[in-house]
């Protein structure tokens, strides 16, 4: 299974390279070689293996993040119920 995860572009390393805000305080350096089109800061981003693959309205952004914030909370209440003396 493959998974692209939104983020929102922060600024321009180079021209081929930017930083991207993932949330929660993690950024990273992300190439922009496989985007067809110009990106701009502010713009939302879909990511895959490091490579911004396609470019996303802000809406279906956070619709999107918010069901990973979903998930996550899941995983972490299966956890802790799971784990146990």
């Amino acid at each position: 299974m493959c998974l692209a995860i939104p983020a929102q572009v922060k600024k321009y390393i180079d021209d081929n390279l930017i930083i991207a805000d993932f949330g929660k305080g993690v950024c990273r350096e992300v190439s922009i070689a496989l985007m067809p089109e110009k990106i701009n800061v502010g713009d939302w981003i879909l990511i895959h293996t490091g490579y911004a693959v396609s470019r996303m309205e802000p809406e279906e952004a956070k619709e999107t993040l918010a069901m990973w914030e979903e998930i996550w909370k899941l995983e972490e209440k299966e956890k802790s119920s799971t784990s146990g003396p």
